[in-house]
């Protein structure tokens, strides 16, 4: 930990990292108020369509937020997205925490997201971010917008050919909710892992498919499971999206599922309004708990994903 005692020590007055309360691997990491007002300040003149429609100004938008954190922030980023013991965060921007501030969070994210990697291009929205609001009722094709019912354990990026190293999920409003936390799952502390990594099944390639609100029509073709450049293993997992050929698969992966889903080691995260979660998506799995029903309940989430640009020690070359 000399590294982050060492960023602490020379940033502190821009921003503040620790473990979390839940579990050493999660770190929390929350930007003053000053430092939060001195970047949208910065960045005031670009509106979030620039950002939408010159992929260039997010890189510097970053820069500025790095700049104003002595330098500092980026290779904190680098070193804590890759690091296989945390590679998780809970991240607070002081001060950004009302609806009204929604297109302010889009630029707080984006800067974040693009000093360690790039945002991928987001087919369900159309840009390289997505927002969705998830109500008391729904009638979509995916459990993303049902309030209630569990989302389970899953990797995003699964039925896709972009590399999806990170997921970042901000959270920019929500009514009337009661429920609804985040679930993560960091796969080392799941006690199911090696039963499951050394089976033969776990190395098959399966057929991965998505349905029409995803605006991807291409079938894509992996195994569950793939080890990183050191060895360890890492998972592209969704169940919802997998197609098993056959009785021995689906057998298989419903087993994979309910482990996964019994799992003591997952941990339930409260995420305040403009906070956001932002994890390796190798080796950490997230879903969501169920929403209490109220006819009033609102929650809108953000979305980006993307691959490391400035961090690529953990991809493995054959993907």
């Amino acid at each position: 930990m000399t590294s982050v005692a060492h960023s602490l020590a020379v940033a502190s007055t821009a921003f503040t990292l620790k473990p979390s309360a839940q579990s050493p691997r999660l770190l929390e990491l929350s930007f003053s108020a000053a430092t939060v007002q001195a970047y949208l300040d910065a960045v005031s003149e670009w509106p979030v369509q620039a950002l939408e429609y010159k992929s260039m100004l997010r890189f510097r938008v970053a820069k500025i937020l790095d700049d104003l954190c002595g330098g500092e922030l980026q290779p904190l980023l680098v070193e804590k997205m890759v690091d296989r013991n945390s590679g998780g965060l809970l991240i607070t921007p002081q001060g950004l925490d009302r609806v009204e501030q929604a297109e302010e969070m889009v630029k707080f994210t984006t800067a974040v997201a693009h000093l360690f990697g790039r945002s991928n291009f987001d087919a369900m929205s159309g840009q390289y971010y997505a927002r969705f609001v998830v109500k008391n009722e729904d009638n979509s094709d995916s459990y993303l917008r049902q309030a209630h019912r569990v989302m389970e354990l899953h990797n995003d990026g699964t039925f896709v050919e972009q590399d999806t190293d990170y997921v970042l999920m901000l959270k920019i409003d929500e009514q009337n909710m009661e429920g609804g936390n985040s679930l993560l799952l960091h796969l080392d502390d799941w006690e199911a892992l090696e039963r499951f990594y050394h089976s033969p099944m776990a190395h098959r390639v399966m057929r991965w498919t998505a349905p029409p609100s995803k605006n991807t029509s291409k079938d894509v073709f992996h195994a569950v499971f793939d080890t990183d450049r050191s060895g360890q293993p890492i998972m592209s997992y969704i169940d919802q999206f997998v197609q098993p050929k056959d009785f021995a698969e689906g057998n298989w992966l419903q087993d994979l599922s309910e482990a996964l889903e019994n799992s003591p080691a997952i941990l339930s995260v409260r995420v305040p309004m403009g906070s956001f979660l932002l994890i390796n998506n190798h080796f950490w799995l997230h879903g969501r708990d169920k929403f209490i029903a109220n006819p009033g309940l609102r929650r809108e989430l953000m979305r980006q994903r993307g691959y490391f640009t400035e961090a690529k020690t953990l991809r493995n070359p054959r993907q």
